[in-house]
């Protein structure tokens, strides 16, 4: 056992309780995999990330051919980890850009899934292409998802969804699941995030309707992931 590993046993049992009552363990993250990992360690959900990082990889080695998106942007923060893992590849920017719009909330609460009180709206586009390494290759669609979408026919290997509401991400699934790659995957965030009821709803139903399958993922947000 490397002297990481150990390290990590021993603070685990250690502290047991302590972490565990806040949620925390540490471990090893692929002890045997022989090549440099790209993660950044000042992201704060190392498990979305480090999944992100994993993926593109697969999809390079696959060589597969498509575009990459996210569905409800807000100000970047893991879009742009996106396009630096994806820097061939045009990425597909989906928000309002000013927080969430009153029809998506209005189904949110009829549903009771949550009260889509949290506000987004400090946010832009120029903020947003501001935090991207390629910002030559990022395509930012403001507004009302999925008129948004309107006349795109293009393929994607990866795409993001993390509008936390459930109209956006069933109508997200919607669109994107049938232009996706075969070997592409979808994210979707807040699967597991008891203040976002809709994201489970929509996921399951979605799946339900195509008799596919997903796959929750124990990051900060409790998404979920769907591969074709």
């Amino acid at each position: 056992m490397g002297i990481y590993r150990l390290f990590a046993k021993g603070i685990n049992y250690l502290a047991g309780r302590g972490l565990q009552k806040n949620k925390i363990a540490i471990a090893g993250s692929l002890d045997f995999l022989h090549r440099s990992r790209k993660i950044d360690s000042n992201y704060f959900d190392y498990i979305r990330l480090a999944t992100l990082e994993l993926v593109s990889e697969e999809i390079k080695q696959k060589q597969l051919q498509g575009e990459v998106a996210e569905l409800g942007v807000y100000k970047g923060k893991f879009a742009r980890y996106i396009n630096s893992y994806f820097p061939e590849r045009n990425l597909y920017l989906f928000d309002t850009f000013e927080g969430f719009d009153k029809r998506d909330v209005s189904v949110e609460q009829k549903q009771n899934f949550s009260s889509g009180a949290q506000d987004f709206s400090d946010t832009s586009v120029e903020a947003v292409l501001k935090q991207m390494p390629f910002p030559e290759k990022c395509i930012p669609l403001k507004g009302f998802f999925p008129q948004t979408a309107e006349g795109i026919e293009k393929r994607f290997v990866f795409v993001s969804l993390d509008a936390d509401l459930y109209e956006p991400i069933y109508a997200g699934l919607r669109f994107f699941y049938p232009k996706l790659e075969r070997g592409g995957y979808i994210f979707i965030h807040d699967f597991n995030n008891d203040a976002y009821k809709g994201a489970r709803k929509a996921v399951e139903q979605f799946c339900s309707e195509e008799n596919i399958g997903f796959v929750p993922i124990p990051d900060s947000g409790g998404s979920a992931i769907i591969s074709k």
